[in-house]
């Protein structure tokens, strides 16, 4: 029987190739500590259908090439998108310091406010 495997694509940059990262949680034999372990899958994508952060299937199959030997089998769930961080933040949007300095510049505009 063909391994199976699930995991998140972690990167999709590729043409029919996908890489998926697959999380496992693991205890150290000695300090009976949890932690994650990832390892990395390329996968052969033949319509191109899976895309950065989505959840899918692959299974083990003979060798595309040298790092490639699972395919696509299916996109269980698609990614919800991502957040784009801004470039350029103004002064107007970052608080100059937290403290009464913040708090003094804060009372400041609310009575300019009140004056107009």
């Amino acid at each position: 029987m063909a391994k199976t495997i699930t995991g998140l694509v972690s990167s999709d940059k590729r043409d029919k190739t996908i890489t998926v990262s697959v999380a496992s949680r693991e205890t150290h034999p000695l300090y009976r500590k949890q932690y994650t372990k990832t390892r990395k899958y390329t996968a052969h994508d033949e319509k191109n259908e899976a895309k950065l952060g989505d959840k899918v299937e692959i299974v083990e199959c003979r060798p595309f090439s040298k790092t490639v030997n699972y395919k696509l089998v299916k996109v269980i769930e698609k990614s919800h998108g991502t957040v784009a961080l801004k470039d350029n933040v103004t002064e107007v949007e970052m608080p100059e310091k937290v403290g009464a300095d913040a708090s003094a510049k804060a009372k400041e505009a609310s009575d300019k406010e009140v004056e107009e």
